[in-house]
C-alpha cells in the first residue's frame, strides 16, 4: 500500500507536467486548428532561458521563471505572427510540417547557444525528499502539483472571467461569428500561442527538476510523451488535457513501478500509448473531445 501511494503521488506529479504540455497543444489547436509540434521546442527553450536568468544572471529563481514565461510568451506570439499567420488557409499538412520545422530550429538554437555540457538548474526545493507514514515523497513532486494546480486554475479563470479569454473561446467556437461581434481573430491566435509557450516554460522547468535538475537539449522530445495525454483527453478539450495528463502520468509511473524489469525495461514509455489506443478504440474523439456529427 505504501508503494502504491508513493507511485500515485509521483504519477500525479508527472501527469501534471504532461497536462501542462497537452494544454499548450489544445489551446493552439482549439483556436486555430493547428497541431503545434513546436510546443516541445517551447518546453526546451523555456527551461534553458530560465537557467540563463537564474544561473547566469543571478536572479532569484521565481523571478527568473516569471521572466522566462514572459520571454517565451513573446517568442510564441512572434512565431505565430511571422510563420503561422501567413499559412492561414493553406493545407493543414503544410502547417504541421512548419511546426515540426520550428521544433528542429529551436532545438538547434539551444545546442548552439548553450554549448557547455552538464548544465544544471538549481531550484529552491532541490532533490530533497520527506517521509509521511513511511511513504517517501519528493519535494519536486509536491511543487510540480502546486505549480500545475495554480497554472491550471489561473488558466480557467482567464478563459472564463476576462474579456480576452472569452474572446479566445468565442473564436475557438466560431471564427466568423466572433469576427462579426468585433473580436480580433488575429489577437486570439497570438494570445493562444503566447499562452502555450509560457505554460511550456513551467513544464520544462518542472520536468528538469524531477530529472535531477540537469538540462538536456533532448528535453523537447517530452512533447511526444504528452501527445497521448492530449489525444486521450480530446484534441479540443482543455479539461480533457488535464485528465489525459494525469492518466498518462499514472500509467507511466505505475508501469515503471510494477511492471518494469530486465525483459520489460521500456514498459513505462509504452504504457501511455497502450492506454491511448484503448481509449481511441472505445471513443475516437477522446474522453472529452467533440464528436464529429455526420449528416446523411
Amino acid at each position: 500500500m505504501e508503494k502504491f501511494i508513493q507511485l500515485l503521488v509521483a504519477g500525479i506529479a508527472v501527469g501534471g507536467i504532461y497536462a501542462l504540455i497537452a494544454l499548450g497543444f489544445v489551446v493552439v489547436y482549439k483556436v486555430s486548428g493547428t497541431f503545434n509540434f513546436s510546443q516541445g521546442g517551447f518546453v526546451l527553450l523555456g527551461a534553458f532561458v530560465t537557467y540563463e536568468f537564474s544561473e547566469e544572471w543571478g536572479l532569484p529563481f521565481f523571478v527568473a521563471l516569471a521572466l522566462a514565461m514572459v520571454a517565451l510568451g513573446l517568442i510564441g506570439m512572434l512565431a505565430e505572427r511571422l510563420v503561422i499567420r501567413p499559412m492561414i488557409g493553406k493545407p493543414a499538412f503544410a502547417m504541421l510540417l512548419i511546426t515540426i520545422g520550428l521544433l528542429v530550429i529551436i532545438e538547434q538554437l539551444v545546442r548552439t547557444i548553450w554549448t557547455e555540457p552538464g548544465l544544471g538548474l538549481s531550484t529552491p526545493w532541490g532533490n530533497d525528499v520527506f517521509e509521511i507514514g513511511g511513504i517517501t515523497i519528493r519535494h519536486a513532486d509536491v511543487w510540480t502539483v502546486v505549480f500545475a494546480g495554480v497554472l491550471l486554475g489561473g488558466f480557467f479563470v482567464f478563459f472564463n472571467r476576462t474579456n480576452t479569454g472569452l474572446g479566445i473561446r468565442a473564436t475557438a467556437f466560431d471564427q466568423e461569428a466572433a469576427a462579426a461581434q468585433g473580436i480580433r481573430i488575429s489577437r486570439a491566435f497570438s494570445v493562444s500561442w503566447a499562452i502555450a509557450a509560457a505554460v511550456g516554460v513551467v513544464a520544462g522547468v518542472m520536468r528538469t527538476s524531477r530529472g535531477g535538475s540537469a538540462l538536456s537539449p533532448g528535453l523537447g522530445l517530452i512533447s511526444l510523451r504528452a501527445l497521448p495525454a492530449m489525444i486521450i483527453g480530446g484534441l479540443d478539450s482543455p479539461g480533457g488535457a488535464i485528465a489525459g495528463g494525469v492518466i498518462v502520468g499514472l500509467a507511466e509511473i505505475m508501469a515503471q513501478g510494477y511492471l518494469a524489469n530486465e525483459t520489460l525495461g521500456n514498459v513505462a514509455g509504452v504504457a501511455p500509448y497502450v492506454v491511448m489506443i484503448a481509449v481511441l478504440l472505445w471513443r475516437p474523439s477522446g474522453l472529452f473531445g467533440t464528436q464529429a456529427v455526420e449528416r446523411v
